[in-house]
Order: structure tokens, then sequence, then C-alpha cells
């Protein structure tokens, strides 16, 4: 069955109001998650919900937190959430950063004491759609073992890019530096699915196929080996200790049965390439794609999310009438 957004989006309000959100943050919120599902982006969709519901009744998060700007520098604000969630916290600050970008050329967002547990590319696209370039990382819990290790240490870590095309959509991409985002892991899991080969190992270290053994005791493993552990590093270093958050190991939620948001930090880098480049960039963007499908790539980033996008709006958003029934449940 199809649901219309703004449908799903005011159900999703409900729910995490419902819970103990506020106004304000239950906008923010189902904003992302009805979001993701418009744009295919199952794994971070209504799939989260009763994750985000856990989360909340376990005490866990504080649903009713006021972020705290504060205005550091001519290109730096740091955020703390207050144990809330992230999304919230780059709401209130987000004004403040595109006028610091727009005046210095570049800004830096620093947000801790926080809580992500959604899709990373809404956090920056809007960026983008502004002509800002933007790139923001988030570190979140220990489930991946760095390269050479015995271990896991890092969290999934994702990163994600924005910047302006002209004449198209922004480039969009939001990748974790796991071989396998773990809310995908868990769908296959629910699926019965096996995953690749090097998505992960069991809880004796042995590399497995089977999602159940990764999520019970087992870990995931970064992509591309010690490059992409590389890159998760880097995360920790810049979601976790320049922000003041706490690494993907420091927290402890098991005396808050339920909890499943990450406690960690978030790094949001904006760039006006107006400074030096005026338009040149959003056409130098479009040269760039355009050679690209001279070479013969099919699929540029975030190009499904757009297909599925223009299809929700013209037939509204695909979910299943158990789903559907699933989230009204969560009301009651």
């Amino acid at each position: 069955m199809h649901v219309p957004f703004a449908e799903l989006k005011a159900l999703l309000e409900s729910i995490f109001e419902r819970h103990g959100c506020t106004p304000a943050v239950a906008r923010v919120l189902a904003a992302n998650c009805a979001s993701a599902e418009r744009d295919g982006a199952h794994s971070h969709g209504v799939f989260r919900m009763p994750g985000y519901v856990s989360t909340l009744a376990s005490g866990w998060v504080d649903g009713k937190a006021t972020p705290e700007i504060s205005d550091l520098a001519a290109g730096y604000i740091s955020v703390d959430a207050r144990g809330g969630f992230a999304q919230p916290a780059l709401a209130a600050a987000r004004d403040l950063m595109v006028a610091k970008a727009r005046a210095a050329g570049i800004a830096v967002l620093a947000i801790y004491n926080s809580h992500h547990f959604a899709a990373l590319w809404p956090d920056v696209e809007p960026f983008a759609e502004q002509g800002l370039v933007a790139l923001s990382v988030v570190n979140s819990m220990t489930c991946v073992v760095p390269h050479g290790a015995r271990k896991p240490v890092f969290g999934t870590n994702p990163i994600a890019f924005a910047a302006p095309c002209e004449g198209h959509p922004p480039i969009v991409f939001d990748m974790a530096t796991s071989a396998m985002a773990h809310g995908d892991v868990q769908l296959a899991a629910r699926a019965g699915e096996a995953v690749a080969l090097g998505v992960g190992v069991d809880g004796q270290g042995q590399v497995t196929q089977d999602p159940a053994k990764i999520l019970d005791g087992g870990a995931l493993l970064p992509f591309g080996g010690h490059k992409g552990s590389a890159l998760s590093m880097m995360v920790e270093l810049l979601a976790a200790a320049l922000t003041g958050g706490h690494f993907s190991w420091e927290f402890d939620w098991s005396g808050h049965p339920g909890a499943k948001t990450p406690w960690t930090g978030q790094l949001l880098i904006v760039i006006d390439p107006q400074v030096a480049q005026g338009q040149r960039f959003a056409q130098r963007s479009r040269l760039l794609l355009e050679q690209m499908e001279a070479a013969g790539v099919s699929r540029m980033p975030g190009a499904r999310r757009h297909l599925e996008r223009e299809r929700a709006q013209r037939e509204g958003v695909a979910i299943t009438a158990s789903a559907l029934q699933a989230l009204r449940d969560l009301l009651t």
C-alpha cells in the first residue's frame, strides 16, 4: 500500500510525542525517519521506530532536551545536545551555521552529548540545496573490528557528503565505514538472508555470512581492510575526540534495558564554494557527473534515493499494511 508522505510524517510525529518527545524534537525526528522511508533507505526508516520507542522508554535519551549552543569562534559552533538526539541539536544551530559559512567561507559544527540513530544524508543534503558543500561524520556503538585487531573498537562510523550541482539534484552520499551498515545486517537477519563474505565475524572471530552470528556476539569488519579502518579511526577522532563526545566504547547502557541509540558525537563541516568559485563550482560538479556518465557509470551516488522520492511524490510512500499497523500500535 502507499501512504502520503505528510500522513506518514504526522503519524511518526504523534508516536514520538506519545513516547516523551517535545513537539519540536518529534518534528525533526519524524522528518528524518519519514524521509528515509520515502527515499528507500529502509534500514533507517520505520524499521527504526521500535528502537526509538524502547530507547525513550528506557530513560537512556532525553526526548525533551533543549540543545545548548556555544558560539566559540568566527567559524566554529559547539552544541551540547544535553543527552538528547543529535538532529534537534543540528536544527537549533543550522541558521547560525549557514550564516558563519557565508561570512567566513567555512564553518564547523561540533555536537556532543548526543544520540544519533538515523540516516546521515538528511543532515547534509539541505546545505547543498542552499548551494553549500557539507561533510558530516558521526561515531556509534562499538561493533567493528579494526583491521588487524581481534575485538571491536569502532562503530559503523558513517561519513556523509553533499554538494550542489547545476541542473541536477545535489550530489549526496552516505556510507558506513563498516563493510555493511548495522541496520542492513539486522534486516538481513530478519529476512534469513546471508551476507557477503568480509562483512563480519562470529563470536569466535571467524568470518561468517550469517548475520545472526554477527549480531549475537560477533562484529562487523571495516570495508576495504586497512583503508576503511583508517577512515573509521578518523571518524572517531573527529566525531568524538574533537567534539567532546564519547568514543564508541566509552558509554555503558547496561543500566538502561531497551536502549538502542549510541551516545556519542557528530561533526559537520560546511563550505561556501561561492567565496572562491561563485557559480563555477556547481558547473564543475555537473561536468564531473557528465564525465562519469560518459565513462560508463550507470548510477550516480544518491540516484536511487531520488528515483524513490519521485515515485513517492506520485504514489505515496510504499509501506506494508502490517508495518503501518505496527506503527499505529505504538500509539497505544
